[in-house]
């Protein structure tokens, strides 16, 4: 069977925060209980032993939100113990965490610790820029406790990257939220692209053009290429990197095909990717589904081959390799039917004509590290 992962959503859209970019916020729409939403313990059950009773090389859980820690930490001590207690002898489970760690303590912290939880922390950059957007409900900024969160995962030695949501708030400064996460210690960055639409399929004012955020990664990869290549992971400058040396694609933008996890919602239900988590696109369920039978199922193949449906400017692009013509979030959820140039194409191309030299010349001194026996103290998440 093909590898495939589980993002898992306990706590459905629900949050501690209101941050108003949130693409997952309207999702608790779909479910007639107006909340708390809250994943039962038959089907966290139900989720852990179907998953680790398949014969895949490893098995990789990433929790979710909305925001899990809401679930609390006896929650996720319970699913550690279902996962001893149904994993095959010699499997490989590991797992993730995205959070905006403001509900993270030394209880919590100790746990995902001992668990060898990998965190993702959401964090905007200083507090300006992060708090811009990052608030609770109730409007008040969220960066000090975020800050509170990590240094409490620190404590515990659990190991965290940082996620930074890309907005208009920070488009502009690449710099300095670089140099803000590196010069706190953050040595690990994810930087996402805040892409939404309004109902006639227009641009929300918090996301960034194309040409914004070819800007930002190109500013970005100068900064980072200046001194930092050995010290400091970014993610998709990793993943271009991974593909020169290894041939493998790790980020699933790059790929051709967009089957790469399923999304299981906190009342199991089964989604094909959790930006499109959408009552048409129900799978099935975890309580008495079958995960290969989902892997082979036409809905999930028609969903992955969408990722092909490219503009027809694509097909001679130079750059097609590295972007795969952009996630269909980015240029299909103005109408499925359509095949419209993702809206950050221009971006994408700017970056890659300014970088592919200099990622090359980067692959060849790894590749010649490794020939040489040396370590070249790259880590590619």
């Amino acid at each position: 069977m093909h590898p495939f992962s589980l993002l898992i959503k306990p706590a459905c859209a629900d949050c501690n925060l209101h941050c108003a970019y949130c693409f997952y916020l309207d999702r608790r729409e779909m479910f007639p209980a107006p909340g708390p939403h809250r994943m039962s313990q038959a089907v966290l059950e139900a989720t852990i032993r179907s998953y680790l009773a398949l014969p895949l090389p490893e098995h990789s859980f990433a929790w979710q939100g909305g925001e899990p820690t809401l679930m609390g930490v006896e929650f996720f001590r319970r699913a550690v113990g279902l996962q001893k207690q149904y994993a095959r002898p010699g499997a490989r489970v590991s797992n993730g965490l995205q959070t905006n760690a403001t509900l993270i303590d030394d209880e919590f912290a100790e746990l995902l610790g001992r668990g060898k939880f990998l965190v993702g922390v959401s964090l905007d950059g200083p507090p300006d820029l992060h708090d811009r957007y990052r608030r609770t409900a109730g409007g008040k900024g969220s960066h000090a406790e975020v800050l509170r969160g990590i240094e409490a995962l620190g404590r515990h030695g659990v190991e965290f990257n940082i996620l930074t949501l890309v907005s208009d708030a920070n488009v502009r400064r690449p710099r300095e939220v670089y140099r803000y996460l590196r010069d706190s210690g953050f040595l690990y960055h994810q930087y996402i692209p805040c892409v939404e639409f309004d109902p006639a399929g227009g641009l929300l004012p918090f996301s960034v053009t194309g040409e914004a955020w070819g800007e930002f990664l190109c500013e970005l990869f100068d900064e980072w290429h200046a001194a930092d290549t050995r010290r400091v992971s970014i993610r998709l400058f990793d993943a271009v990197l991974m593909y020169m040396v290894e041939g493998f694609r790790p980020a699933c933008t790059m790929a051709p095909d967009c089957r790469q996890y399923f999304v299981v919602e906190h009342d199991g239900g089964i989604y094909p990717c959790d930006f499109f988590v959408r009552p048409e696109l129900l799978l099935g369920n975890v309580v008495g589904g079958d995960w290969s039978a989902l892997w082979e199922s036409e809905a999930y193949r028609a969903f992955g081959a969408r990722k092909g449906l490219l503009h027809p400017a694509c097909g001679p692009c130079a750059f097609r390799t590295w972007c795969a013509g952009g996630c269909p979030k980015e240029r299909l959820a103005r109408g499925d039917g359509a095949r419209p140039l993702s809206v950050l194409c221009a971006g994408w191309k700017q970056f890659y004509a300014h970088t592919l030299d200099r990622f090359r010349a980067l692959a060849r001194q790894i590749v010649a590290e490794r020939q040489g026996g040396l370590d070249p103290r790259r880590t590619m998440r």
